[in-house]
């Protein structure tokens, strides 16, 4: 393990929180666009086109990052899906004409769809063969919770405030999380190279 000063237990936490701020982000916009786009004016019929097209980018997304972790690693790779996953964010912030959502939509999706395939290939590089199962399923549960837990989140974010901007704010402070943490585990593996 490249973590020597780490345990392998606080590296599966880690990388469990990291999974867990990473899709409370990343389900704000794939939960509420639909909402978002009635609340806008734009109707559901429109809202379900752009889901449709970051489902479909995120499919891409998943077969790119996958050559991305072959060349850089699941670490690298993930950093960078998260940092174009904020940015995506903040886009959401910035634009609410319909194209232009089109256009963050597809955005979104071609930067979050290789995020959550990373923590597979991030456990198979930093814990033994015979752990990846177990530890592969509890990231990815962790996972699965930060979507649960951002969608609903989101939802009463905006029911308090009556407002998605508010919703997407903290989609963008739980995508800073993920990528502190990713962050500083990737400068403690570099020092070991």
């Amino acid at each position: 393990m490249l973590f020597r000063s780490l345990s392998s237990g606080a590296l599966q936490a880690l990388l469990a929180a990291a999974a867990v701020a990473c899709c409370v982000a990343m389900s704000m916009p794939q939960v509420h666009i639909v909402a978002y786009c009635v609340d806008l004016g734009y109707g559901a019929a429109r809202g379900a086109d752009m889901l449709a097209l970051m489902l479909g980018a995120g499919v891409i997304s998943r077969v790119a990052s996958g050559f991305v972790a072959d060349k850089i690693g699941g670490l690298a790779t993930l950093l960078i899906g998260s940092l174009m996953q904020g940015i995506a964010l903040g886009f959401y912030l910035l634009f609410d004409g319909l194209y232009a959502l089109y256009a963050v939509s597809l955005m979104f999706g071609l930067f979050q769809g290789g995020i959550v395939p990373s923590y597979a290939i991030i456990v198979r590089e930093y814990f033994p063969a015979a752990e990846a199962g177990t530890r592969v399923g509890v990231v990815l549960m962790a996972s699965l919770l930060g979507m649960a837990l951002g969608g609903w989140l989101s939802g009463a974010i905006f029911d308090w405030t009556g407002s998605y901007a508010a919703a997407f704010v903290n989609g963008i402070f739980w995508n800073a999380a993920n990528l502190a943490i990713v962050a500083w585990l990737l400068r403690r593996a570099l020092r070991r190279i």
